[in-house]
């Protein structure tokens, strides 16, 4: 025979629904069936057992006492008397043939025992003859049999009520885990069943059963604050694009009407404004792109990036860019400080850092670029002197589309991404990015980046993996 086909991938067998408490009821009416049989039989083969023993005893013992009574020279007539009393009949028959006392009927209703007795005269060698009737007996065991029967049958009923009643009230947990489910499905949420002991197979149950609620109600509250905040952020997208968008298209329009009424000067305005418009677009839907490949995990190619080099580099680049504003950097102490990540997109971050600090800065200011190493973290600190974030604000800020109204508000070009994108990043790279106080200033911030170090021998500096004297 060929085997049977496999079942489909992902395909379940129908759960059997049979309803528990009959499944119980029939299961203990059954085995309760069972005992009272087996205990019925065993009653009535022991009594069966136990009354003949009791015939047989007691025609032996008429027999013995006949023996006895013969041996005393007691008359013939007189033994049969004696023996052939309370049911038991006795024949005697004597040498000469005569017989004396009952005729012994015979047949399969009849018990016999039959003795030669001693003595002298005429009782010496006589034949005597015991019988009783089993009718009696028979009765009995037919009685016993009814009562057997009628007393089982009681007991099963009354044993069924008593076992529906103990599965009922078993049960009841399961009928409250039931019960709460249906609450759940129709829209009622915080209930729990809260077990008083969770040592049971009943209270694990609960527990687990508490526990998958918490976590669907929790996932559930995080899917639809998930949902919130993408219609929230599809809305300030679109909101966002708008107005480069406007831009572009009041330009573009601008020109294409009046370009024959217009000087060279405003042509090249309009043109200058176009094009600063559409690259302002174009740098919003990079950052919406570059938010979507972060929250989709996109991979990312890793390689060996030294953390120093990397900060001095956007250091002078920063430097170059604003003039007005002092940055310092301080990472020879920490020696080389090798991560492993993706060297463009670690840039990217550190860029949006200083960019931002030189921002909040502003002309006069300080900011200062940190690099320490910590038990298998490269940490960067970059610090600036300018108004600071509020305590409230310091985890807002990494919303997306989020610009505060205070230093580090929107500027011309900001697309209120930069900072979420540079925790994604960071996060990404098994890192994180947050904001804390200026350390050593009654205002400024102070954003510290942290990324695992790169596994690697143990450098000179004895600082472990990851690091390397310089």
């Amino acid at each position: 025979m060929s085997a049977p086909a496999p079942a489909p991938r992902g395909a379940t067998r129908p759960l059997s629904t049979v309803s528990i408490r009959v499944r119980v009821i029939a299961a203990v009416m059954a085995v309760l069936a069972v005992v009272l049989l087996s205990s019925s039989v065993a009653v009535n083969a022991v009594f069966v057992s136990q009354s003949q023993r009791n015939l047989d005893t007691l025609l032996s013992g008429r027999a013995q006492l006949a023996r006895q009574l013969a041996r005393a020279g007691v008359r013939p007539q007189q033994i049969v008397n004696r023996v052939g009393v309370d049911g038991v009949l006795a024949s005697l028959e004597l040498r000469d043939g005569t017989v004396l006392g009952t005729a012994v009927p015979g047949g399969s209703g009849v018990t016999t025992v039959t003795t030669t007795l001693p003595g002298t005269g005429r009782v010496n060698g006589a034949r005597l003859t015991l019988a009783v009737n089993t009718s009696l007996v028979s009765g009995a065991q037919d009685a016993l049999r009814r009562t057997l029967l009628v007393s089982g049958l009681a007991a099963l009923v009354l044993s069924g009520l008593l076992v529906a009643l103990a599965v009922r009230l078993a049960l009841r947990p399961l009928d409250a885990m039931a019960a709460l489910a249906q609450q759940i499905s129709a829209g009622a949420r915080g209930s729990r069943l809260s077990p008083s002991r969770t040592d049971t197979e009943i209270g694990r149950t609960a527990a687990a059963f508490d526990a998958m609620l918490d976590e669907l109600e929790g996932a559930e509250v995080r899917a639809r604050r998930a949902e919130e905040q993408t219609r929230a952020f599809l809305a300030d997208a679109a909101h966002e694009l708008r107005t480069p968008l406007t831009g572009v298209q009041a330009a573009a329009e601008t020109l294409l009407q009046h370009r024959d009424a217009m000087s060279v000067e405003e042509q090249e305005r309009l043109e200058a404004l176009l094009v600063g418009e559409a690259r302002r677009a174009g740098r919003l839907v990079g950052d919406l792109l570059a938010v979507a490949r972060l929250e989709a995990g996109a991979p990312t190619t890793r390689t060996a990036v030294d953390v120093g080099a990397l900060v001095e580099s956007e250091v002078d680049r920063a430097s170059l860019l604003r003039p007005g504003t002092t940055l310092t950097s301080a990472t020879g102490d920490a020696g080389r400080v090798v991560v492993s990540g993706d060297e463009d997109a670690l840039r990217g971050v550190l860029r949006n850092l200083l960019d931002n600090a030189s921002r909040a800065a502003g002309e006069g200011g300080h900011v200062h670029v940190g690099l320490r190493v910590q038990p298998g973290l490269a940490v960067v600190d970059v610090v600036d002197d300018g108004p600071g974030v509020a305590a409230e604000d310091r985890e807002r800020i990494f919303d997306r589309l989020v610009r505060l109204d205070a230093a580090r508000s929107a500027d011309a070009g900001g697309s209120g991404l930069g900072l979420a994108i540079a925790r994604g990043t960071a996060r990404a790279h098994g890192g994180d990015l947050v904001c804390l106080p200026a350390p050593a200033a009654a205002h400024g911030a102070d954003f510290r980046l942290t990324l695992p170090l790169a596994p690697g021998p143990r450098g000179e500096d004895g600082r472990g993996p990851g690091t390397l004297a310089g």
